[in-house]
C-alpha cells in the first residue's frame, strides 16, 4: 500500500478506517440465514437478520448511529455536550462505543433488571451507568423509569450538559430502518419477503422498515411481537404496562402476536442447540411468534434477530439449571 489511508475503506477486502466502517446498509447488510431445522411451518422460508454480525453487537448500533448524526444534524449536539439515554442495554451500548471513538461522554439509564452482562459492556465502554430500581420508580414499566431518571438529570442540568436523543420519540430511531433495515430486507430477498417480524420495544425496527416495505408492496405483512405482561425478554415492551412510544405507525402493522416467557426461551435455547445460532431472547420470541401467522407454504419471511446471546448467559443459566452438570 503507497498511502496509509488511499485505500481506506475497502470494503472488497474488508479493510476499514475504524469501527464505525463496518456499521451496516444497503451496501454492507447484515447477513441473514435461513433456518432449517427450527422451522415453524412446512416449507416455509424462514430467514434471522443477524443483527448481532453489527460492530457493537445488535439492531441498535443502526439506531445509536442516526440518532447522534440527527442531533448533529440539528445543532444539538455541541461539543461539549454529554449524551445520555435511557436504554435496556443496547442503544446505550452502541452509543457508549461511539463515544469512545468521538472523546464524548455518554451516561445511560437502565432498569435494574437489565442483564450484567450489558451493564459491564457498558461500563468497560466507559459509559456512566445508572440503575433505577422498581421501588425507588413505581411507574408501570421499568424502562418507563429509566426514561424518567435521564430526562431528570436534563432538567436538573439546565439543558447545558447534555443531549438526550430519547429513541422513544425520536424520528431518527425510525428513519434508521426505513434507510437500512428495509432496503437490505428488500435486496436480500429479491423482492420475494411476504411477512417481515420484529419484536416491539422502542418500535423503529418494526414502523421504519414497515414503511419501506409496504411502499415496494402493500401486501407484504408486518408483524410485530409483544410479550405478556410481567414478562422477562429483554429488549421488548407489553404496551399495557409500559407506555406507547410517540414514533410507533400502527397504519403500516398488519399484525400483533403475544408470546410467553416459557415458549420463547425454549425456541432461544432450541436455536442454539439445533442451528448453531447464538441469538438472544428476543429470537426466540419473534421465532416462537411465527407458527402463529397465517402462512402460506414457501412464504418468504424475515424475522430480526436484534442480538447475541452471549450478554444473557446469566439468564440462560436458570433456564439451564442443573442440565449438563456432571454429577460425581
Amino acid at each position: 500500500m503507497t498511502s496509509k489511508t488511499s485505500t481506506i475503506p475497502d470494503r472488497d477486502l474488508r479493510r476499514f478506517g475504524d469501527v464505525r466502517d463496518l456499521l451496516p446498509d444497503v451496501n454492507n447488510p447484515s447477513p441473514i440465514v435461513r433456518l432449517n431445522r427450527v422451522d415453524p411451518a412446512v416449507d416455509l422460508d424462514l430467514y434471522l437478520k443477524l443483527e448481532w454480525m453489527n460492530p457493537f453487537g445488535s439492531l441498535k448500533d443502526r439506531t445509536a448511529a442516526y440518532l447522534l448524526a440527527g442531533l448533529r444534524e440539528r445543532g444539538e449536539l455541541k461539543d461539549n455536550k454529554e449524551i445520555i439515554e435511557a436504554t435496556s442495554g443496547n442503544t446505550g451500548i452502541a452509543l457508549a462505543a461511539l463515544g469512545a471513538l468521538t472523546g464524548r461522554k455518554v451516561t445511560v439509564t437502565v432498569p435494574e433488571g437489565v442483564p450484567e452482562e450489558k451493564k459491564v459492556a457498558l461500563r468497560m465502554l466507559g459509559a456512566d451507568v445508572w440503575e433505577t430500581p422498581d421501588d425507588v420508580c413505581p411507574v408501570d414499566h421499568p424502562t418507563d423509569g429509566a426514561i424518567a431518571l435521564a430526562r431528570s438529570f436534563v432538567r436538573s442540568a439546565g439543558g447545558d450538559r447534555y443531549s438526550m436523543p430519547n429513541q422513544y420519540e425520536n424520528d431518527d430511531n425510525v428513519r434508521a430502518h426505513y434507510e437500512t433495515t428495509g432496503p437490505e430486507v428488500w435486496s436480500q430477498t429479491e423482492g420475494q419477503v411476504r411477512w417481515f417480524v420484529a419484536g416491539l420495544g422502542t418500535t423503529g425496527t418494526v414502523t421504519g422498515v414497515g414503511r419501506f416495505l409496504k411502499e415496494k408492496d402493500p401486501s407484504i405483512q408486518i408483524v410485530a411481537v409483544e410479550p405478556q405482561p410481567g414478562h422477562r425478554i429483554p429488549g421488548l415492551k407489553n404496551l399495557e404496562e409500559a407506555k406507547e412510544p410517540r414514533i410507533v405507525d400502527w397504519s403500516v402493522i398488519d399484525h400483533v402476536i403475544r408470546v410467553n416467557d416459557d415458549p420463547a426461551y425454549e425456541t432461544t435455547k432450541q436455536i442454539w442447540r439445533e442451528e448453531g445460532l447464538m441469538v438472544g431472547p428476543s429470537t426466540g420470541a419473534v421465532v416462537s411468534a411465527v407458527s402463529q401467522l397465517d402462512t402460506s407454504e414457501s412464504d418468504t419471511v424475515v424475522a430480526i434477530s436484534a442480538d447475541s446471546g452471549l450478554k444473557y448467559t446469566s439468564y440462560f443459566q436458570e433456564l439451564l439449571g442443573t442440565e449438563g452438570v456432571p454429577h460425581v
